[in-house]
């Protein structure tokens, strides 16, 4: 446990040492939740159909920015190789990795998507469900973006092939959780859509540390 601490200290230390940690993801996410509004001319008629579906987009794109160096920066100044030597396995390693992931950047985005939704028209009755579903989809962004970051390990241009690989992986969540916000707006229940996105984050959390790890092997050979 000692080992997950020291490991779990220094990957928020490095995520809110390099660039500020969440505030370069929370400003893109507002920048971008900003441009529609303005593209679309600001008529609440136009907005409030899509806001979910832009809002939970958003935050799937502003998930993105801060996983290029969430390995790379590891491999390259040889911390990798002492990790992967050390007491906790790989697959713990990863788990820690995107866990202070979804701290350092997931959790501000969710904390952030209420705002970023209301200002799209979405109903103040729904920003505790916009909270909650951010949340959880955040977790699922954390772990499949991490095992992306994890294959992009040593490639050129690695930050597109993340994208590449990662974006798909994104799709199921940004379904789900619009999904229960639109469930929601229209007066049904938001649990079987919000039982799909959990479904989704388990699924994750137990295949991407297996997978994620060994990518970070064929990395290291």
């Amino acid at each position: 446990m000692k080992a997950v601490h020291i490991l779990f200290r220094r990957e928020l230390a490095l995520a809110w040492g390099g660039g500020g940690g969440p505030l370069l993801a929370c400003g893109f996410f507002a920048c971008l939740t900003a441009i529609l509004p303005l593209a679309a001319g600001g008529d609440p008629a136009v907005l409030k159909p899509v806001a979910s579906g832009v809002a939970w987009l958003a935050l799937a794109l502003a998930s993105l920015l801060s996983l290029e160096r969430l390995f790379e920066r590891d491999l390259e100044d040889g911390a990798l190789d002492l990790l992967a030597t050390g007491p906790l396995p790989l697959e713990a390693v990863f788990v820690v990795k995107a866990m202070s992931q979804w701290l350092a950047t997931g959790l501000p985005l969710a904390l952030t998507a209420p705002v970023a939704a209301l200002a799209l028209g979405q109903p103040v009755a729904l920003l505790p469900l916009t909270t909650a579903g951010a949340l959880i989809g955040g977790l699922g962004f954390a772990f499949t973006g991490a095992l992306g970051a994890a294959l992009a390990l040593g490639a050129k241009r690695g930050g597109l092939l993340i994208a590449v690989v990662v974006l798909p992986l994104f799709i199921p969540p940004v379904v789900f959780g619009s999904g229960a916000l639109d469930r929601a707006a229209a007066s049904l229940d938001p649990l079987p859509a919000l039982a799909l996105l959990g479904a989704y984050v388990l699924f994750a959390c137990a295949i991407a540390p297996i997978a994620g790890a060994a990518a970070i092997r064929n990395a290291q050979g």
